[in-house]
């Protein structure tokens, strides 16, 4: 192991676009979902869906073997009938994904989520029945 993967879980840098994108998602509400991915030991906008985009089209935007962060707004509506949205921050963990990836992206987590305030629900999901529609509106509610 060469002194850049030793840092690779401590000294993970945050591109400013990945705060600003959030932000946006969060206050103007620019868009429905990011997904974030590590590159060259920061952390980097992958893709944005736009704020009409569905959960399908979110879930079907992330990687069948590759680990990613992804934060998602969820709009629904309570038994009261109030119109309610959570963001969801999720860690995309595809049991096919790399060894030495899953552990990168487990390390970083922690600090890569401090970095986005306003982060309400937190899911991990290694395969898409983790991540249903249904079990993110059980975890809205």
């Amino acid at each position: 192991m060469n002194a850049n993967d030793a840092n690779a879980a401590s000294g993970m840098a945050v591109e400013d676009e990945c705060k600003l994108k959030f932000l946006e998602l969060k206050s103007k509400r620019n868009y429905r979902y990011i997904i974030f991915k590590i590159e060259e030991q920061q952390v980097i906008v992958d893709k944005v869906g736009s704020p009409d985009a569905s959960y399908e089209d979110f879930t079907n935007s992330l990687p069948s073997n590759e680990c990613r962060y992804a934060v998602y707004d969820f709009d629904f509506t309570t038994d009261e009938n109030c119109q309610k949205s959570k963001i969801f921050f999720i860690a995309w963990a595809p049991d096919t994904s790399k060894v030495r990836a899953k552990m990168v992206y487990a390390s970083s987590k922690d600090r890569f989520k401090r970095e986005l305030d306003g982060i309400q629900v937190e899911l991990q999901a290694t395969d898409p029945s983790e991540m249903s529609f249904d079990i993110i509106k059980a975890r809205a509610i």
